[in-house]
């Protein structure tokens, strides 16, 4: 029987790895392209049946040729911390319309496109006007498409968000919390987001935008309570001024040399951002899963063991 060829495009963060877990290896041929080579070496260890290729995609290449004879195209690739303004050029503006070319070389019928509720953020920030420009590229040329704006995302290979903070918080009885920590999230189980892109693969490019929000509005100091009582862990949580708190951020980025998180994501958060709410369940025909609910499943996972690996290497 046929196999129908997917690229997927980043496909070794949070996103790829999730839905490479989820998606029928047996039914498509799948061509899994990232720049992060120490992910594509922990990739291949797990999903043997994937063919994995490492490339710059913000740079022209012969990765392109992988693009030839493929039905669907998603692309899944974004800088998301950097404190280097051309890196969100490159990896959120740049990549995408390389992507853009390739299709439209290689006659690609449907290209699915991950941006971000960042795009429509009241937020002036590197990620913001980057993401936006990224999902203008796309909705406006002259390629079939489907493109979703998800929330922030939690789940199994979760290395930044609430994944790195679920690391540090395992390690220290004293937890940090940005100013009074109450600020309104809308967090999505990536799992639910992979399951409508496995759905959308089967359909007809719509060349619409969708808002893929999570369904409930959970203060952020909640959130990281619920991860400590799903994880067993009593912490005490230490409320820290917002300029103390970017400090601190700079001094671990320093010491540890890792930019995990930038000021900018810091003032996203406590920007004040509700996104409004689509009927995406029926849309799509998935249903939400609850917070607690996720967590659960992802501390059962046999995916989760993963995570520290992950994170040592990035």
């Amino acid at each position: 029987m046929h196999k129908s060829k997917i690229v997927i495009t980043g496909v070794a963060g949070l996103v790829g790895m999730n839905l490479l877990t989820i998606i029928d290896q047996d039914r498509y041929e799948i061509i899994a392209i990232d720049r992060n080579e120490n992910n594509i070496k922990l990739a291949r260890k797990i999903f043997p049946k994937v063919e994995f290729f490492i490339a710059d995609l913000s740079l022209p290449g012969n990765w392109e040729l992988h693009f030839k004879g493929a039905d669907t195209v998603i692309q899944l690739q974004s800088q998301i911390a950097s404190r280097y303004a051309d890196q969100y050029i490159k990896n959120n503006i740049d990549s995408v319309n390389n992507v853009i070319d390739a299709c439209k070389k290689y006659y690609i019928k449907h290209l699915i496109h991950a941006s971000s509720s960042q795009a429509i953020s009241i937020a002036k920030d590197n990620y913001t006007y980057t993401k936006r420009a990224g999902e203008n590229a796309v909705h406006y040329s002259s390629m079939p498409h489907t493109i979703f704006r998800p929330t922030l995302m939690y789940g199994c290979f979760d290395i930044k968000h609430l994944g790195y903070i679920t690391y540090i918080m395992e390690r220290f009885f004293l937890f940090p919390v940005p100013g009074h920590g109450k600020y309104i999230r809308q967090p999505l189980y990536v799992n639910d987001f992979c399951k409508i892109i496995v759905k959308t693969i089967e359909r007809a490019p719509d060349n619409n935008i969708h808002n893929i929000i999570g369904k409930e509005k959970i203060y952020f100091i909640d959130i990281i309570k619920t991860i400590a009582k799903e994880k067993g862990l009593g912490r005490i949580f230490i409320k820290i001024p917002i300029p103390i708190f970017l400090w601190l951020l700079r001094m671990h980025s320093f010491i540890f040399r890792k930019q995990v998180f930038v000021p900018d994501q810091l003032q996203a958060m406590t920007i004040g951002d509700i996104f409004k709410l689509d009927d995406w369940e029926k849309k799509f025909g998935v249903k939400y899963t609850k917070l607690s609910d996720a967590l659960k499943e992802i501390y059962n996972s046999e995916y989760y063991r993963y995570r520290k690996e992950m994170i040592q290497i990035s």
